[in-house]
């Protein structure tokens, strides 16, 4: 079917290639190619993509290394270099990526934008050696990267060095890891082969264009080599973000807004860290004393941890931060709904927020699993981790789970090892982590988000070992002993303030968070940036003996 780029200039209508409805030529460019009947995403040149993303005015182009343009003498049914300058007249390209300094919404960026028009965006020694010299000058000047893929994958014409761009730009992402450069992929229609499986897939944060196709081998080669037809729907960006293999999908339209929020979180650790002064002091009266707490029924406290009117970790990320874009995936096999991960702002203060998500009602809470994550979860959570060590941004986590999922899927998967990954993980980051029990605590599921600098803890909330139902059955031998169990755990906040489970107390409003899910919200807002003004001041190697310290004594006699 003829795309939209093929018609000519003067024609006023024009056919959309998705659903094959009429469109106005004018809208349509004005909409960036974008139907809005079927929501079809149309191509878009290099030159293009560079104009709807990057700020105007902003963009300076980067040179590269001259490289061999035809190693092998090739030719198929025309020459090689026949075929290469037909390709650069009909685009008014050099090859089949332009590399620039950019800004995006103000911040620096360096810029590698794709263009499928040449040669289908195939990577060869040219493309490499491009994308490697951005990622060089975006190491050289302190500048986050972001790559705009379009690909059909490797130059069959340059053989085995085209091949061996592949690891060549993996290595110039890793010394962006290094450096702690954040690395943003945005994923076009189609990116497949060697490019999927190098640097558009390595990025710190990976973004799918909607509708947008991605894989290692595309249909023709599946179908050609193994002879399988692929399903409706299969490596679409919807369902790369099922399967955990994207962060995000998103519009055209909310491409350039997506890519400033990341560029603006990347931007805080160079310019110093710095916090507000009104965070100083901005924490609400806490209790540091047990007995300042009253004595509660146990049952009675793990009823009120569990009521669902309490606020939920994405209710707390829409009210306690600015812009909370969530991130999605595991990158290896799904994305779990119990656990909900992304960045946002405190006062113009980037983080990472990680936690447990049960939800309001059954539909809700069966949907989120009732908040039990699985191995996927606590990947995903460990992968967001990662981001915020190597970005220099503070972790908050929220937890509230009755426990880890104990299902088949999640042992099959290595649930106790994803677990036991954060738990060695979270000893060992270098940046600020506050954890805040907002409701249950339950088992290695809750402490797999624990390992924190800072644990406070709702006044009404529970953190214990196993839940009070799980421990009836195991040690009563009755479920129905729940009540007495919870009261042999001691799970209440008074309890884990004498152990120094916890560091703090946030007194919850008169009959328990859910009578005040605003108020409740507040008061843990001001906590965490009351906790994390002390916390920044801290030098990394401080806060990771602190840490280790603070583990290292549980248990000890006084």
């Amino acid at each position: 079917m003829t795309a939209i780029s093929a018609v000519p200039a003067s024609s006023l209508w024009i056919r959309c290639p998705g659903c094959e409805g009429p469109m106005y030529g004018e809208h349509y460019q004005r909409s960036l190619r974008v139907c809005s009947r079927c929501g079809h995403h149309d191509r878009l040149s290099a030159p293009e993509r560079m104009d709807q993303l990057l700020d105007a005015g902003s963009t300076s182009p980067l040179g590269a290394s001259p490289t061999v343009v035809d190693p092998l003498d090739f030719t198929d049914t025309r020459p090689y270099l026949t075929r290469l300058e037909q390709t650069r007249r009909s685009t008014g390209l050099q090859e089949a990526v332009v590399c620039a300094t950019a800004s995006v919404g103000g911040h620096p960026v360096v810029a590698a934008v794709m263009d499928f028009g040449f040669m289908g965006g195939s990577l060869g020694c040219a493309v490499g050696e491009r994308i490697t010299a951005a990622a060089e000058h975006a190491l050289a000047t302190r500048t986050p990267l972001a790559i705009v893929t379009a690909s059909g994958g490797a130059r069959m014409q340059e053989g085995t060095l085209a091949l061996m761009q592949m690891a060549k730009t993996s290595q110039a992402l890793a010394d962006l890891d290094d450096a702690g450069l954040l690395t943003i992929s945005v994923i076009t229609d189609p990116t497949y082969g060697g490019v999927a499986a190098s640097y558009a897939t390595l990025a710190d944060v990976i973004v799918a264009e909607a509708g947008a196709h991605m894989g290692f081998a595309g249909p023709r080669v599946i179908a050609a080599t193994i002879g399988q037809t692929l399903p409706d729907g299969f490596q679409t960006a919807e369902t790369l973000l099922a399967g955990g293999l994207v962060d995000a999908v998103r519009r055209r339209t909310d491409l350039r807004p997506a890519l400033a929020h990341l560029l603006s979180a990347a931007s805080w650790a160079r310019q110093g860290r710095a916090v507000p002064a009104s965070w100083r002091g901005s924490a609400p009266p806490l209790v540091l004393r047990p007995e300042e707490l009253p004595e509660r029924d146990a049952w009675q406290t793990v009823s009120l941890a569990r009521d669902p009117g309490r606020p939920t970790t994405l209710d707390y990320a829409c009210y306690l931060l600015e812009d909370f874009q969530e991130l999605h995936g595991d990158r290896m096999s799904g994305d779990c709904p119990a656990v909900v991960a992304g960045i946002g702002h405190i006062d113009g203060v980037p983080l990472i927020l990680i936690g447990h998500q049960k939800g309001h009602d059954t539909r809700e809470l069966v949907a989120r699993n009732f908040g039990m994550g699985s191995p996927a979860g606590f990947r995903k959570a460990a992968r967001l981790m990662r981001l915020a060590d190597k970005l220099g941004l503070p972790i908050l986590t929220l937890i509230d789970t009755p426990g880890a999922y104990a299902g088949i899927e999640a042992e099959a998967g290595g649930q106790a090892h994803a677990i036991a990954e954060n738990l060695r993980l979270m000893s060992r980051l270098r940046v600020p982590v506050v954890a805040v029990v907002t409701g249950e605590g339950g088992s290695g599921g809750a402490l797999a988000l624990g390992v924190a600098d800072r644990v406070l803890a709702l006044g009404n909330a529970v953190y214990s070992v196993i839940s009070p139902e799980g421990c009836a059955a195991i040690l009563w031998r009755d479920a129905a002993a729940a009540p007495q169990a919870a009261d042999a755990l001691r799970l209440g906040a008074r309890e884990l303030l004498r152990h120094g489970v916890v560091d703090a107390v946030i007194p919850e409003p008169d009959g328990g968070a859910h009578r005040d899910p605003s108020l409740t919200i507040r008061l843990v807002r001001q906590a965490v940036t009351g906790t994390l003004y002390e916390l920044t001041r801290l030098e990394p190697a401080h806060l990771v003996s602190e840490r280790r310290r603070r583990f290292r004594q549980y248990g000890l006699r006084a």
